[in-house]
């Protein structure tokens, strides 16, 4: 925290900014997490340092209590009439007052403290949001199991949906590993193909990182030639311009923006802070540049910030993979190092890669 960080949370604190500098702080505060999280860490400082205070207080005062009963002979073990109770009494009773109010100030600070704490916790943890997306139900073509193409499909309730994208040309998917942690039943679709629904299965899940692999286990699935985009692992700029594919709903949607911070919320240095509006359903999108290069993965919101989403970075997810064990893959997995679309504009781009990018349906007993 700089200097005037640090000047502006005390003057904050204390009530010595005006109304419109309040206003501004307060806007500033809600559109940074981390910056909420020093106000916090601040706040409670001065709390706990009041807190001190207070206590100290109490104890100067019990300890003048404590003197004058002894210069004038009173033993705390004494008896005393009634009368020389009384007069104790009203001698004595702005002292015990005064120590009896900062006893009872000291106890509703310390409860007001552990609420607002409590409270800024629940707010904190309120701020960022995994975008999955809750829906009812999904069909499942009957001819995926055997059964008679010509029959109905069958229709089964599911939890919920999100994005995901082919990261290898054999039918290999990355999505986040939110998305599929509880799953019992993975399926993908794409605009592409609209009449397919393909059966997945679960390859690897890293969740420090919030990612997951999948593969296409399904026979109608035919392996493509290439991917038409890259995998860029180098740092993207500031302010550099990106794009993303989701399914936020049942059709593809095209979303773009800019990087805003080379970290992600609370400081997580690997994601990207981008200002693309997102919606439940774009968790797993692939984030894009302007030549069509993979620079990250859709994972969650800032509820607090209007239009702040994060991204994973790509290079987490090549980490991710190169942990993955040879033995667990039944297809070698060859990502792409060659980018096919660099030189074509935004729109061709997208249909190049809308093929590529799918809608991951999640299914779970009970649902």
């Amino acid at each position: 925290m700089t200097q005037e960080s640090y000047e502006q949370i005390e003057k904050f604190l204390s009530g010595e900014m005006t109304l419109p500098e309040k206003i501004a702080f307060e806007q500033l505060i809600r559109h940074n997490a981390q910056l909420a999280e020093e106000v916090r860490q601040h706040q409670l400082l001065l709390e706990g340092m009041q807190l001190l205070g207070r206590r100290t207080q109490l104890k100067k005062q019990m300890d003048v209590f404590h003197q004058q009963m002894e210069e004038e002979g009173i033993s705390r073990h004494m008896q005393v009439s009634r009368y020389g109770l009384r007069q104790m009494w009203k001698k004595y009773m702005p002292t015990i007052a005064v120590a009896a109010s900062v006893a009872i100030i000291t106890a509703i600070s310390t409860l007001s403290t552990l609420t607002h704490l409590r409270s800024l916790d629940n707010r904190q943890t309120t701020y960022y949001r995994e975008l999955k997306r809750e829906f009812d139900k999904f069909r499942i073509q009957q001819s995926r199991s055997g059964t008679a193409p010509n029959t109905q499909p069958v229709v089964k309730p599911a939890q919920y949906s999100a994005t995901g994208f082919m990261i290898s040309p054999n039918g290999y998917v990355v999505t986040n590993y939110h998305v599929v942690k509880e799953a019992d039943s993975v399926y993908i679709e794409s605009i592409a193909y609209p009449s397919q629904s393909y059966k997945v299965k679960v390859i690897y899940r890293d969740p420090s990182v919030d990612l997951a692999l999948l593969k296409i286990e399904d026979s109608a699935f035919q392996p493509l030639k290439r991917l038409p985009f890259a995998l860029r692992t180098e740092e993207a700029d500031l302010a550099e311009p990106v794009y993303t594919l989701g399914y936020p709903g049942d059709d593809l949607v095209y979303n773009d923006g800019s990087i805003s911070a080379h970290t992600g919320f609370d400081g997580d240095t690997s994601a990207y802070r981008i200002s693309i509006p997102v919606n439940p359903g774009n968790s797993g999108g692939p984030l894009l540049d302007e030549r069509g290069n993979l620079l990250g993965i859709i994972s969650g919101k800032n509820e607090a910030a209007e239009g702040a989403a994060f991204a994973i970075k790509s290079k987490h997810l090549l980490r991710m993979i190169e942990q993955v064990s040879p033995d667990s893959l039944s297809d070698p997995l060859s990502l792409s190092w060659k980018n096919y679309v660099k030189d074509m504009k935004r729109p061709e781009q997208i249909k190049k890669l809308q093929a590529f990018v799918f809608n991951v349906k999640v299914f779970k007993s009970g649902m």
